[in-house]
Order: structure tokens, then C-alpha cells, then sequence
């Protein structure tokens, strides 16, 4: 689910908690309300994710040091807003995208195979701090990735743009343009 739709959601709940509790707003003008519920909405949001967050705790930004299974630098790791089931972990050859919260799907991206990396952030995203980086790619299982709902995504991007680029020069493979 985007953001804006669990936004969308949060305020109808909010609105109709109000309706349901009586509470005379007629005081408050109609823009004063909706800047409140909106306010509390954004509020509630962070706040669920948080919890979330100490439910099932990932890292951030990850220390240089740390090295993951197959022998490869761990550059970042974190999990799209809002979700328990999916987690993201950028190495120094991968992207790998681990969904399920019972059962467990392991998808790889090889980072040489990566043609394009684009972020995109929507209002409420971005007045949140998220938003979604789509990856591009000549992976035959899956030619397109995206990362949802990722905390600050233009350092997110980054990070992957640089580890692409090391990729590509450690296996020797170059760019080329054709006009």
C-alpha cells in the first residue's frame, strides 16, 4: 500500500472517530479541522512505524565494517515504511529483497546488471521522508525492482548509484551511449 493511500485511510479514521464521539468542532473552521486531522494523521503515521521499527529492528545505515554471508560489504539496510514482511539489503554486489513474514522470498538484483535508478517521492512521501527508488535492470527474472516506501531515498539512491558504479568498474564493464 502507498503512502498516500494509508495517509488517505488514517484520516478517514480519524474523521469518522470524530463523528462517532460527539465532539463539537463548529467552533474550529473547516481548514483549521482539516489541518488538525492532518496533523494527527502524520503523527500516527510516524508513530506506527516506530513501533514497528522496535518490533522488528533493522539498520539503517550500517556500519562499513560489516559483511554479509557471501563475503560482500553490507552498504545499507532497511525496510519500506510501515512494513513488517519486507527488508532491503544493499552489499557491494547485490540488491537483495527479502519478503514474507512466515514463509521467506529471497530476491537478487546484481548490481552489474542494473541499466537505470530512478527515486520518485509523492506529496505526502515527501513530507514524510519516503519514497519509492524503481531499478531497471537486464535481470531476466525480474527487469525492474522497486524499493517502496524507502527513508530517505535520495541517500538511499545514492548509495546505490555508487555501488553500481564501483560494480560495473571492478568487473570491467563500461558505459556506452548510442545517439
Amino acid at each position: 500500500m502507498s503512502i498516500e493511500k494509508a495517509r488517505a485511510q488514517v484520516i478517514g479514521s480519524i474523521w469518522q472517530a470524530i463523528a462517532q464521539s460527539g465532539v463539537d468542532l463548529s467552533s474550529i473552521t473547516q481548514d483549521q479541522q482539516e489541518k488538525l486531522v492532518s496533523k494527527i494523521a502524520d503523527g500516527l503515521l510516524v508513530t506506527v512505524d516506530a513501533l514497528l521499527e522496535e518490533a522488528v529492528p533493522q539498520i539503517q545505515d550500517t556500519p562499513a565494517e560489516e559483511v554479509d554471508e557471501l563475503d560482500e560489504r553490507v552498504l545499507w539496510k532497511g525496510r519500506p515504511f510501515l512494513s513488517l514482511v519486507e527488508n532491503y539489503t544493499i552489499t557491494t554486489e547485490r540488491l537483495k529483497i527479502i519478503t514474507g513474514l512466515v514463509s521467506r522470498h529471497v530476491e537478487n538484483f546484481e548490481l552489474i546488471r542494473v541499466q537505470d535508478i530512478d527515486f520518485k517521492q509523492g506529496m505526502g512521501e515527501r513530507m514524510l521522508g519516503f519514497g519509492d527508488i524503481h531499478i531497471h535492470g537486464q535481470d531476466p527474472s525480474n527487469p525492474e525492482v522497486v524499493l517502496r516506501n524507502v527513508p530517505e531515498p535520495e541517500k538511499v539512491y545514492e548509495v546505490i548509484r555508487r555501488a553500481w558504479l564501483e560494480a560495473r568498474k571492478r568487473h570491467g564493464l563500461q558505459f556506452r551511449e548510442y545517439m
